[in-house]
């Protein structure tokens, strides 16, 4: 298979990955106390990560153990992630993962109204036509067969979305013109999760012995699939495409929720939650091209700032629970940086 075909083959099973986990989360949290399975979700992929850093530290030249910069960095990053996956889980507990899947899609037209950099003069009305036809197409996702008072699980979806774009922009914010390494910065942040999980779902921890074969199932590939294999595999395609081609790959991630949902799951479509799925990746991928266009638009008289000359890091449409842990950037190639 020839180079490129491969690099795009990973990211769409990233990306499939990450649409499926909205359907394994909502399975272990039937079986097991929300903050459980997150606490177990980190344990694991803490446990990955450390053993992973272990056996890379040995064959890389560099700092062995932590920078300041990673550890600065890490902790806030690891608690408002942590944030983001309760709102997340508590979310798909209530709600289809086909309608998770698509709301938290939001993420990639919310970030850019909390990350200002690179946006001179503000955005383009175009961004704004784009974000309100998102803000529509939840409507019709919350209307279910018919217009009725809003459900909690989407409400929460809503809410997460809004909670990962400043966590996203947070991301972009700390690790700007540091040199930080993404396995460690991760594996930084899967420690914090774990430690913040740790006292609220002590109690619970019993249950854990009493879970079936099939539940475990689901937290190890929540764990080290959702998780760590996909950041992973994510960090080493985007070094081998442009960030455009990825964010268009990693795009489809609502779509594969969808795709699991109906398929697995035997959820259906109405027609107007039908109609809302098309019109929130219609406007998902509409707000992005236009805020990426807009980036690399500076006007050309003056000399931009460096980090705005470097091409915009795309943020990974969410969705942790989906889509975690969110990759964070170390320094980039000096043509395609890594998303966020």
């Amino acid at each position: 298979m020839p180079d490129a075909r491969r690099t795009d083959a990973v990211l769409l099973l990233v990306a499939l990955v990450w649409g499926s986990s909205y359907l394994s989360a909502q399975t272990a949290t039937a079986a097991l106390p929300v903050l459980l399975v997150l606490l177990a979700r980190y344990a694991l992929s803490a446990l990955a990560c450390l053993g992973f850093v272990a056996a890379r530290t040995g064959s890389r030249r560099g700092p062995r153990r932590w920078t300041r910069d990673e550890l600065r960095a890490g902790v806030p990053l690891g608690v408002t992630q942590a944030a983001v996956l309760v709102v997340e889980t508590y979310g798909v507990a209530h709600t289809t993962a086909a309608n998770a899947g698509l709301i938290i899609s939001l993420t990639i037209v919310l970030t850019p109204f909390l990350d200002r950099a690179g946006h001179p003069g503000g955005l383009p009305p175009a961004f704004y036509a784009a974000a309100g036809l998102c803000v529509l197409a939840v409507g019709l996702l919350m209307s279910g067969n018919g217009f009725h008072a809003p459900r909690l699980g989407d409400l929460l979806m809503l809410a997460a979305a809004f909670v990962r774009a400043g966590h996203v922009a947070l991301v972009g914010r700390l690790t700007a013109g540091r040199a930080i390494r993404p396995l460690h910065l991760t594996t930084v942040q899967t420690l914090v999760g774990s430690a913040l999980f740790l006292v609220p779902a002590a109690r619970e921890l019993p249950s854990l012995a009493h879970a079936d074969a099939a539940t475990w199932t689901q937290l190890l590939y929540l764990a080290l699939f959702c998780s760590v294999f996909a950041f992973l595999a994510q960090t080493w395609a985007i070094q081998r495409t442009s960030a455009s081609r990825a964010g268009l790959l990693l795009g489809t991630e609502p779509i594969w929720a969808a795709v699991v949902g109906i398929a697995l799951a035997g959820e259906h479509f109405t027609p107007l939650t039908g109609l809302g799925a098309a019109v929130m990746v219609a406007g998902t991928y509409w707000g992005q091209a236009v805020e990426r266009a807009h980036r690399a638009g500076a006007p050309p008289h003056r000399t931009a700032p460096r980090h705005e000359q470097a091409e915009p890091v795309t943020p990974r449409p969410a969705q942790e629970d989906a889509r975690w842990p969110t990759p964070t950037p170390g320094p980039p190639p000096p043509t395609t940086p890594t998303a966020v």
